[in-house]
């Protein structure tokens, strides 16, 4: 391929992420449980897989995201009573971030909100397509992950 190919290829690959992704946010707004963002429930589906405490630096690199978007997520998250903050015993400068029981209630309601959405997408692309896809974007994630500063 030359380079006007690749450039179009790469152009029309990264719209349709963009596109995709934003599509994805908007219908997971609408399912997730009332007060719950997406970004509420990124967190504490991570919090409820990895089963262990977090920092906050660490969520954010996770995420890819700032310390402080990253606080002001915790915070909301704290308030609703869905994590426990406390202080890191080893480095009192540090926090410690873990899913409260009423955070794992909270991420289950989601994913019961959100799983038959989901089920439906793979139904109608049917299950050999979405496998097939899958190992294009953890490698496309992968290598993005890897320029990320």
């Amino acid at each position: 391929m030359n380079d006007s190919t690749n450039q179009s290829l790469a152009v029309a690959l990264f719209s349709e992420i963009i596109t995709n992704d934003q599509l994805i946010r908007n219908r997971l707004s609408r399912v997730l449980p009332k007060g719950m963002e997406v970004s509420h429930f990124s967190v504490l589906n991570h919090l409820a897989r990895s089963g262990e405490e977090r920092g906050p630096a660490q969520l954010a690199r996770s995420f890819h995201v700032t310390r402080g978007a990253m606080t002001n997520t915790l915070s909301k998250l704290e308030w609703a009573g869905y994590v426990h903050i406390r202080p890191d015993w080893d480095d009192a400068r540090r926090k410690m971030v873990a899913i409260s029981p009423a955070g794992r209630r909270a991420r289950d309601t989601a994913i019961a909100a959100i799983t038959p959405m989901i089920t439906e997408m793979v139904d109608v692309l049917g299950e050999s397509k979405v496998r097939a896809t899958l190992p294009v974007l953890r490698e496309l994630r992968a290598r993005l992950e890897q320029d990320a500063p």
